[in-house]
């Protein structure tokens, strides 16, 4: 449910699962999806106007039901605009499919300021009257191998057993924004510093370049608020992929300072899906929110591996 881009689908498959039905609004998600996974049935509907029937009626029973329901009206991103209630009650369609098709398993994800939500307390009891073990788990993407810190709200839960803790691999190391520039040299660079530069634009570099030198390339970051300066180190995760354009990648030439936006195969990259996923259609905008509304996959391939499969206690 929201399948967006399909991070979620993809990151159940890589652990295992076949995703048989996925529904969206947007035609461009349905295109891209459908790119992606050719032999799923794709509800391209609202969901107040398609019924657990009719999904069971062409799909069948199924064991995981994924859903991201709508965010937007939860983040703190939004700032002190006013919230959609009714964009957040869309939470409540995953309560209404999960009472028809009882799967086995369900995993919602969202922003973490969903459980300052006020239904958001009665949404999870409904979960839990239909027999559900549920576990509340924040996690971070930069944990699981993603170039991004990126921490959301996973709810786990299981009919018939308690949800383990997630645990990421111990063999994934962290990996740092730098890792997701591309070196083949194809994209373009402009000057920093010129007239039609933004004055906030350059003055994010200069206190980047303040920090850290003249020599040292760095990333500015644009919206939402910033105690860090506007900018960011590549030694660290990418700070949170948005459905804006928000980062600008800055180094030394020979005559200053040049700079470009990261493009979206390098953002594709930072929400940790393979160079194999298709993401071809729509505007660079278009691509770039589907890429900001993405679930990383690697983060769900974790969650599922470890929810279907979870490790055996050691024989005493």
């Amino acid at each position: 449910m929201f399948s967006g881009v399909g991070g979620s689908s993809l990151g159940a498959a890589m652990a295992g699962a076949e995703p048989v039905a996925a529904i969206d609004m947007w035609p461009l998600a349905r295109d891209v999806y459908k790119d992606n996974f050719s032999g799923v049935k794709f509800f391209r509907r609202k969901l107040e106007y398609l019924t657990p029937d009719e999904v069971l009626q062409k799909v069948g029973p199924i064991d995981l039901l994924l859903a991201s329901p709508e965010c937007t009206n939860h983040t703190c991103a939004k700032g002190k605009r006013e919230r959609s209630e009714a964009s957040r009650k869309t939470a409540f369609h995953v309560t209404r499919f999960a009472k028809a098709l009882l799967p086995r398993w369900i995993v919602v994800e969202n922003v973490v300021q969903m459980k300052s939500w006020k239904q958001y307390r009665k949404w999870l009891a409904i979960l839990q009257s239909l027999g559900y073990n549920v576990s509340e788990q924040t996690l971070n993407a930069a944990h699981f191998g993603v170039p991004q810190s990126r921490r959301r709200l996973f709810i786990i839960c299981d009919r018939e057993a308690i949800p383990p803790k997630v645990a990421p691999p111990s063999s994934v190391g962290e990996q740092k924004a730098r890792d997701v520039l591309s070196s083949d040299g194809s994209y373009r660079f402009s000057t920093l510093c010129t007239q039609r530069r933004a004055k906030n634009t350059v003055a994010r570099a200069e206190r980047a370049i303040a920090k850290l030198g003249e020599d040292e390339p760095f990333l500015l970051v644009y919206y939402g608020s910033d105690a860090a300066g506007g900018w960011q180190s590549l030694n660290v995760p990418l700070r949170t992929v948005t459905t804006l354009d928000r980062f600008g990648y800055v180094r030394r030439n020979g005559h200053g300072h040049e700079m470009r936006m990261l493009q979206v195969p390098e953002l594709k990259k930072a929400m940790g899906f393979p160079e194999s996923h298709k993401l071809e259609r729509g505007t660079r905008r278009d691509r770039v929110r589907l890429l900001g509304n993405a679930v990383c996959p690697p983060v769900m391939k974790a969650i599922i591996s470890q929810l279907t499969c979870p490790p055996q206690e050691p024989e005493a």
